[in-house]
């Protein structure tokens, strides 16, 4: 349903010089591909007697959204289209769907919230600490969604071998992100977490919800694929928090699988911007819609008639 968009967007990019963004990993690159042929390994059984239309609402945080299918955190898209994370907002509004943001200054985040899209706001680890605390009291200024930190950037992320931001970022210690969630009222989320004793320390300090994540490839070379490692980390949750997913998704049978082993949504990042690249908040809200539609039909054929009733058996390896 989006295969054309796709296309026309990844062109799009391309003419941009925003390449890097769809193929270039940390030094060899190889993560992007492990993960992608990971995604692909995995099959999907059909289930047709008695099926039913199904439902892809998801709750989250006490609110219902349209669509597990999110914007991931992203940052730097200026040269896409003008107020690239507005649009991107407008978009993720239209389709019923959460709105994350990554890096950005306060009245962006600002603008943002106020499409009506339901934000939530990642902030790096900065060695600064009192800077993450300004960046969560401005979250709960504009009225964020939820708030949360992006753990797995702790020494900076690369691209090919070259090191970026690690001047600026940092590593926490449990007490300190246990102080980060207990300073705010609003729910506070991990992002990166890619090993059982993240997730485990997780759930120590409070976390309302997790994202198992090795940041689109951008932070270790050979990382686990975040849906190889999803069932192990998903039997450490036990289903006290929700568990989103990010890192090569990209259709709607990629959501399914996500949410076949354990995850309650994920987060969509290149497609998202490939959306942006050829129609702004509209290109983005088609993105959002069509691969939510590509999961719908899934849903269908395997007989799930909402995202609670996905069976892990449906998925052959």
């Amino acid at each position: 349903m989006i295969g054309k968009l796709l296309t026309e967007g990844n062109e799009k990019l391309r003419e941009l010089g925003l390449s890097n963004f769809l193929s270039t990993g940390v030094e060899t690159g190889s993560v992007l591909k492990i993960t992608r042929d990971y995604l692909d390994s995995l099959t999907i059984e059909t289930r047709m007697i008695d099926a039913v239309l199904a439902s892809t609402e998801m709750t989250l945080f006490g609110q219902k959204f349209d669509t597990p299918v999110m914007t991931a955190p992203l940052s730097s898209l200026g040269a896409i289209c003008p107020n690239p994370m507005v649009e991107l907002a407008k978009g993720a509004k239209k389709a019923g769907a959460v709105m994350w943001v990554g890096i950005g200054q306060g009245e962006e985040l600002k603008a943002i919230i106020e499409t009506g899209a339901k934000t939530i706001k990642i902030i790096k680890p900065y060695k600064d600490n009192e800077l993450i605390l300004d960046k969560i009291a401005e979250a709960e200024k504009y009225g964020a969604f939820a708030v949360g930190m992006d753990i797995i950037f702790f020494f900076g992320g690369k691209i090919g071998d070259s090191v970026l931001r690690s001047d600026l970022m940092g590593p926490k210690t449990l007490a300190e992100i246990k102080s980060f969630v207990q300073t705010t009222k609003l729910p506070f989320v991990l992002k990166g977490v890619l090993s059982e004793q993240d997730a485990r320390k997780a759930l120590e300090v409070g976390a309302a919800a997790i994202v198992v994540s090795h940041h689109g490839g951008s932070t270790l070379d050979y990382a686990v694929p975040p849906l190889k490692i999803l069932p192990s980390i998903a039997k450490v949750i036990d289903g006290k928090i929700p568990i989103f997913v990010d890192s090569g998704i990209s259709r709607g049978t990629d959501v399914f699988k996500a949410l076949a082993l354990g995850a309650s949504g994920v987060l969509i990042g290149r497609t998202a911007m490939a959306g942006l690249a050829v129609g702004a908040a509209e290109g983005a809200e088609k993105i959002i819609t069509g691969t939510n539609e590509e999961l719908r039909r899934v849903m269908n054929l395997t007989g799930s008639l909402n995202l609670q009733q996905i069976d892990s058996k449906l998925i052959w390896y």
